[in-house]
């Protein structure tokens, strides 16, 4: 056969590798939707429940919507009128923001108190702990039940001294004071105790040989590296005293002469009482809504600078 007919055998095809940029591409993409999927239920979650909800009040607020005439039209801005101009409207305010100032001031001050107590680990903090937490397994209804059993004048055990809990409006806001603050003490001195924890033992150290004492060590130690943990039962009770419901709604029905009545049961009576008006009720709920959101704004502005 002539050398010009033989021809060298054909070598296999080698596979071409993708550039490195398709793949880290792929890498990204694949990730992002690895991302996506495992936040699509919380957000669908939000969305169903917390959007949702929002925009449907928001329509509400500027309508005429009844409760058992439904939408009866748009009527904005006179929903927001006339729940300023509602009689119990400031009243409701100035309780409002009156229980906030006072149950967050105790309550954070006796949650951090209790914390520094039983900061240290042996067997009696151990039960101290526990003594302290276990009223918060107990729900706000059920505690406020039991409170107004206690507080009745048939079964109270300071009954026999005519002393009267719920029958004057400064009786009626200690008395529920109490409550809120034997109910939620624990939880929050668990919140400080796990920051406490948090510090760790060398700073202290540190401060003991500069010669700090124990006041100055608490002010110049513990309270600056435990800012985040305070700030956030802060926020907790704050948010949580202005949404105010159900301790007042069981305990007191917002007497004595509607003198411990808050927004958001004032929401409620506009919604089901007085009027049966959905519309107005979302208006309130919407001021309420954008006082929230100021407060806990400023909050979080303050704690950054400082931590700036």
């Amino acid at each position: 056969m002539p050398p010009s007919l033989i021809t060298a055998p054909e070598r296999p095809a080698q596979a071409v590798e993708p550039p490195a940029g398709r793949s880290n591409r792929r890498r990204r993409r694949s990730m992002s939707l690895t991302g996506w999927a495992y936040a699509a239920p919380t957000a669908l979650f939000v969305l169903i429940f917390f959007i949702v909800p929002i925009a449907i009040v928001a329509r509400m607020s500027v309508s005429d919507w009844g409760l058992f005439t439904g939408n009866r039209g748009l009527n904005a801005p006179e929903n927001f009128t006339d729940v300023v101009d509602n009689r119990l409207f400031w009243p409701a305010v100035g309780f409002t923001v009156k229980y906030t100032v006072v149950t967050t001031v105790i309550l954070i001050g006796l949650s951090l108190g209790l914390a520094l107590i039983v900061q240290e680990s042996n067997r009696w903090n151990g039960f101290l702990r526990t003594s302290f937490l276990v009223p918060s397994a107990l729900g706000l209804a059920s505690a406020s039940l039991l409170f107004y059993a206690i507080y009745s004048p048939q079964s109270s055990p300071l009954g026999f001294l005519g002393v009267s809990f719920l029958g004057t409006p400064n009786a009626a806001l200690w008395s529920t004071v109490a409550l809120i603050v034997w109910r939620f003490a624990g939880f929050y001195m668990l919140l400080l105790l796990v920051g406490l924890q948090g510090i760790s033992g060398d700073v202290y150290e540190a401060a003991r040989l500069d010669g700090a004492g124990r006041w100055q060590t608490f002010r110049y130690v513990t309270l600056p590296l435990l800012r985040p943990s305070l700030a956030l039962c802060t926020i907790l009770c704050l948010t949580g005293s202005m949404l105010a419901f159900d301790q007042f709604y069981l305990l007191t029905k917002g007497g004595p002469d509607n003198s411990t009545i808050t927004v958001v049961q004032l929401i409620y009576n506009m919604a089901f009482f007085g009027g049966n008006n959905l519309g107005r009720a979302a208006a309130l709920s919407i001021i309420l809504l954008a006082a929230l959101l100021v407060v806990n704004v400023l909050q979080f502005r303050g704690l950054r600078d400082r931590e700036g």
